[in-house]
């Protein structure tokens, strides 16, 4: 009678974990239905295009926040309607800013984004340079006075070397 009960609970363990864990693998999956070729296309580059601004570092083809499967809907609608790739793009711009382009242009507010890498690195460049300018002129910057002093101080050791 025990064991009969023990492999009913066994039973009913198995069964409610298969239902659990199948639903969350089935959740991850979409399917988008298309009226032709082009507009499926359309929608997997955009996919790819476009950031997901939760991730920050995933396309919403890749990212599996609620926020990028909105993205995806959304971009799902807007492709079905007719909208083109632009006009997709421009819409998520809109609500989401130039963060949402994995490739944003280049505009006053970006623009130290895109060449703040080289201008430190030319900064760097001319630190250095006048460092070593300075370092130099410092080596060589004794006057008449100084130069004879130091010959002497030079004689002196070695007059001192030698005894």
């Amino acid at each position: 009678m025990l064991l009969f009960k023990v492999n009913h609970l066994m039973a009913f363990l198995l069964i409610t974990a298969t239902l659990f864990f199948s639903q969350s693998s089935q959740a991850a999956i979409e399917a988008f239905e298309f009226d032709n070729a082009q507009q499926e296309q359309t929608f997997h580059e955009l996919t790819k295009l476009l950031r997901c601004p939760k991730c920050q570092n995933n396309n919403i083809a890749d990212s599996n926040a609620e926020l990028a499967k909105d993205l995806r809907n959304k971009t799902y609608e807007l492709v079905k309607s007719g909208q083109s790739k632009q006009q997709v793009i421009d819409y998520m711009v809109a609500r989401f800013g130039n963060f949402v382009r994995y490739d944003p242009p280049i505009t006053p507010a970006t623009i130290f984004l895109w060449l703040g890498p080289l201008l430190f690195i030319i900064l760097g460049v001319v630190v250095l340079i006048k460092q070593v300018n300075a370092k130099s002129k410092k080596i060589n910057n004794l006057d008449v006075k100084e130069q004879d002093k130091l010959q002497q101080l030079l004689k002196q050791h070695t007059k001192d070397q030698k005894s």
